[in-house]
């Protein structure tokens, strides 16, 4: 690839209108020092600093830049006069850098701000690539976004195992890695892996890497212990001054992989992406094209397309909407709306389960990893309850086998976990959670029954999605230690839980429960006791909607448009195929139940759930379309005379339906805030993060005004072009 200078074509004059937003900024300080070399001569260290501890990482704002971007024009004229062989760029203990100031980004005023930001990030950072000596970056932890493409703006990398992580969490949040990353990772690692650590690991709910992933990708071209690291590095260094240590990068793309497998790869990641999340989301495909254009172009020109890319993007709807999620997830999940004094929390020593089948026994697992305190389950019967311990011993072992738990964990697992038919055994247990059918009476019984064997201040805590708390623990003597924990499936990779709180609940129980979720690694939006709280409602009228649509004769392919815009990850065929039909069935019931006027009920979804059929299906279990059987089926149940929706029309529905419900939500106190009903639907629902949950997109849409006269933020959460 070209080497000739890609900063060349930016000047420090350029960046005037974003300096001037700085004025608070915490700046990331350069401080240099000179570090004799083993072999000879010197090294000149830099060090990234923002004067605070470890729990605020650096970050690179405009002031940090012009100051890293003046110290190395100095040390390059060291370099120039002899003065040093080399330079090294490490930072503060545990943190490298990381990465941009979001808070100063989501406040960017006006495109040509943006583009300053992508342009003075080049050309800082680039510097380190056109000093006239080799620059070395010391990974000595964290680097998360530009703090990697520092480390990529060098000609070496030594990485401290022990670093937090390492990512390029750009598309994550709307946006792509502009400040080189674009163009100097694949050229470093190769193609297939970028495409892993810029595009698949965000989309991942954001997935980090471990140094080793790193190093193994290639993006370190070495691993040392975290004991000696900085001396290391620096003997590591000079070896490769002096010629002693051979750097070789097996994952550097050839002529062969620009020639024939960078093209393949692309396109194969294009129909992944489409398939995944379809084309609302503007990111991952932005990312697509740079590193497509990272095969032929040069470095200047790798730059200059990174800095039209996210300037485009920042002044976006989608970048400004991430950010707001991300606050959401970073800030406001952290400290809960209406969450009682942690003070008032009971202790919990031991859990029981009630009930043994697969989501039971998710939970026990669940609570026996993150509490590591006894966990005890029961069925009705003794072949239910040993089937209910197999599946969790067996998830124990598989942790084991893949090296996620040691052997001693394990054994420690397995002896906290027993089970039992004779609900006496309950008795010292001070938290006991139900996940039995979802009907009320099994539930009032199963609590009724406990209630005789434990204690008086024991929580009771019911997994019901749809079914009344208060009214499952009415007939207890002690309704007020009842609450609702309301987990999603996959119990251990979904990160909400609903903690419902009913008129009844006190708050040492609430308290209990938010604690509780807390040292299960969840986070928990606390909710008033209304049908299906706040996912399952928001869902419930998009699936009523999607069912009484097709059964009015709509193309199935024309209600899955019609929803298209909103971004979700899944259409609501493919949502309710995943949830099970019957679940979605009575989900649909409990909501038309309680609100006949606004949910319809779907005698076609009760059909399809008997037959056991939606979707057509390939070998390996992924949906090819609508099963021609469904289509009949739904056929039946078309009224006399009804009409179809258009896209548009149907369309409208979906997103003043939306807006209606959840203004009566706000209005009736179902949460605290909007934020909260985004918080929700981000991590229990899917909601894309570029779309900043449910209630910014019926702002921009125009749903809010349409429905209520006004709208869910003020301003409305919009981009700035």
């Amino acid at each position: 690839m070209a080497t000739t200078s890609a900063t060349a074509q930016y000047s420090p004059d350029q960046f005037a209108e974003l300096r001037s937003l700085s004025d608070d900024e915490v700046v990331t300080h350069s401080y240099v020092r000179d570090v004799p070399l083993p072999s000879g001569g010197m090294l000149a260290l830099v060090t990234l600093d923002n004067g605070r501890d470890h729990t605020r990482p650096s970050t690179l704002g405009p002031e940090g830049l012009m100051q890293l971007a003046s110290v190395l024009d100095a040390q390059k004229a060291r370099a120039a006069a002899g003065e040093i062989r080399a330079l090294a760029i490490t930072g503060k203990p545990f943190i490298l850098a990381a990465g941009a100031d979001l808070s100063k980004v989501g406040d960017i005023p006006s495109y040509e701000a943006g583009l300053q930001m992508a342009q003075l990030g080049h050309y800082a950072l680039g510097k380190l690539g056109e000093l006239g000596v080799p620059s070395f970056c010391f990974i000595n932890g964290l680097a998360l976004g530009g703090g990697v493409e520092v480390a990529l703006n060098c000609d070496y990398r030594t990485l401290d195992s022990s670093a937090a992580a390492l990512a390029l969490p750009e598309v994550f949040l709307g946006i792509i890695p502009g400040w080189g990353g674009a163009w100097l990772l694949p050229n470093l690692i190769g193609i297939e892996n970028a495409l892993k650590v810029v595009v698949e690991n965000p989309l991942k709910n954001n997935r980090m890497l471990k140094p080793a992933e790193a190093f193994e990708l290639g993006m370190a071209d070495v691993l040392l212990s975290p004991a000696n690291f900085l001396e290391d590095s620096i003997r590591w260094a000079d070896g490769v001054l002096t010629g002693a240590t051979k750097v070789k990068r097996p994952n550097e793309p050839g002529k062969l992989e620009r020639a024939v497998k960078w093209d393949v790869a692309i396109g194969i990641a294009r129909k992944t992406l489409e398939k995944r999340l379809g084309t609302v989301a503007k990111s991952p495909y932005a990312a697509l094209e740079l590193l497509a254009a990272a095969k032929s172009s040069t470095k200047a020109e790798g730059f200059a397309a990174e800095d039209k890319a996210l300037a485009d993007l920042v002044a976006g709807d989608q970048f400004r909407a991430s950010i707001y999620a991300f606050n959401l997830v970073q800030k406001r999940a952290k400290k809960p709306a209406g969450a009682p004094d942690k003070a008032l929390a009971k202790k919990v020593t031991k859990v029981g389960v009630l009930g043994a089948g697969l989501m039971a026994s998710q939970f026990a697992l669940l609570f026996l990893r993150r509490l590591q305190v006894p966990v005890i389950i029961t069925d009705l019967d003794q072949a239910r309850v040993d089937k209910g311990l197999d599946y969790i011993r067996g998830e124990i072992d598989g942790l084991l086998q893949k090296g996620r738990i040691d052997a001693d964990e394990a054994n420690r697992l397995n002896a906290l976990l027993t089970g039992t038919t004779d609900k006496a055994d309950f008795a010292d247990c001070d938290w006991v959670i139900e996940a039995v059918f979802e009907e009320l009476s099994i539930k009032q019984d199963v609590f009724a029954e406990i209630e005789q064997h434990i204690s008086p201040e024991a929580v009771l805590a019911t997994n019901t999605s749809s079914l009344s708390v208060e009214q499952i623990g009415a007939k207890l003597k002690n309704p007020e230690r009842v609450v609702g924990f309301h987990f999603f499936n996959p119990v251990a990779v979904m990160p909400l839980i609903e903690v419902v709180n009913t008129p009844a609940t006190d708050e040492a129980t609430l308290a209990t429960a938010m604690a509780t979720a807390h040292a299960l690694r969840k986070n928990a939006v606390i909710t008033a006791d209304t049908p299906g709280f706040v996912v399952n409602r928001i869902l419930a009228k998009v699936l009523g909607e999607a069912m009484h649509a097709v059964e009015l004769g709509t193309p199935f392919e024309t209600v899955v448009e019609a929803q298209r815009h909103f971004g979700l990850p899944m259409d609501p065929f493919v949502l309710l195929d995943l949830v099970g039909l019957k679940v979605g069935a009575h989900v649909l019931d409990t909501h038309h139940a309680a609100f006949p006027d606004r949910f319809f009920e779907s005698r076609a979804l009760h059909e399809l759930a008997e037959a056991g059929v939606l979707l057509e299906k390939d070998a390996k279990g992924q949906s090819k379309g609508i099963d021609k059987k469904a289509i009949a089926i739904v056929a039946k149940h078309r009224p006399q005379g009804a009409q179809p929706y258009t896209v548009e029309q149907l369309t409208a529905r979906l997103e003043d339906g939306l807006a209606d419900e959840i203004h009566r939500m706000l209005e009736d106190g179902v949460v605290e805030a909007a934020e909260d009903i985004d918080l929700c639907m981000i991590l229990g629902a899917g909601w894309p993060f570029q779309m900043g949950g449910v209630t910014p997109f019926l702002d921009r849409v125009g749903a809010s005004e349409r429905v209520f006269g006004g709208t869910f933020h003020e301003p409305r959460i919009r981009g700035i072009r």
